[in-house]
């Protein structure tokens, strides 16, 4: 498949309780792995590809070398990658499209665009980040790609105290209406784990809505039944083996210390 017909094929993968699981990666050595278990599409997870290569997450990895390591697993593998971007690397719509355009260019034809203030706090407004993602679609569109705009909210990530989500999820509607209609393509919501309000959320989204599992999320069947359209795992994939890792380097030293 050409890179147009991987974005199609990627878009149609995202349906209604019938969620696409993506088993997020972070380089093409996990990419090939995920690929060879039975994997219908790539996601990488900005956490995970930062940390791989000693940076924090929040675009602290240089842009540079993200485009190169998107190269790599475009390389490695046939299937369609989607990119966990953050806030594009600029505020600027412009900026933000013209960044996107590398990653097309790298292969990509998907990304993750989250509306944090990346580094500041907090989130942008409704209209500067459905700005931001007119900016976007419209540049793929001339470059004829179906690029798929997970669009982020952080609204629930930002709040740790889950017994308040219910209070968001009217703004988190609002927002995937504005996002949808400037041309976003699935509402990600991660931090939202309680299968009523997304139940709730995806009744009234126009996207298909993204659930990041982690500890205490609900399950793949419950998720379905709520009517999710992609389940995604963030940079969980990457702690556990990392952990693994670190316990058998354990194993390893402190045996040869006695």
């Amino acid at each position: 498949m050409n890179q147009q017909e991987r974005a199609l094929a990627f878009g149609a993968l995202h349906r209604k309780g019938d969620p696409i699981v993506l088993y997020n990666i972070w380089d093409a050595g996990s990419a090939r792995c995920v690929a060879e278990a039975g994997a219908k599409a790539l996601a990488t997870g900005s956490w995970s590809v930062a940390a791989a290569q000693g940076f924090g997450d929040g675009q602290k990895i240089p842009l540079a070398l993200l485009l190169e390591i998107v190269r790599l697993i475009v390389g490695a593998t046939d299937l369609p990658l989607s990119v966990d971007f953050e806030g594009a690397y600029s505020e600027d719509p412009a900026g933000g499209a013209a960044n996107v355009a590398q990653l097309i260019d790298a292969g990509a034809i998907g990304i993750n665009f989250e509306d944090q203030v990346v580094g500041n706090g907090g989130v942008h407004a409704i209209d500067k980040q459905a700005s931001r993602i007119r900016a976007i679609r419209e540049m793929a569109e001339r470059r004829g790609i179906a690029l798929f705009i997970n669009a982020r909210t952080d609204l629930f990530l930002q709040e740790s105290d889950a017994t308040r989500h219910a209070q968001l999820l009217d703004e988190a509607i609002a927002r995937a209406k504005a996002y949808a209609e400037a041309g976003g393509s699935g509402f990600f919501v991660p931090g939202l784990a309680d299968a009523e309000l997304i139940g709730k959320l995806c009744a009234a989204s126009p996207l298909p809505v993204n659930v990041m599992m982690k500890p205490g999320a609900p399950d793949l069947a419950t998720l379905a039944a709520a009517g999710v359209g992609r389940v995604s795992y963030g940079p969980f994939p990457y702690r556990a083996m990392i952990e693994r890792l670190r316990e058998d380097a354990q194993k390893v030293y402190g045996s040869a210390a006695t």
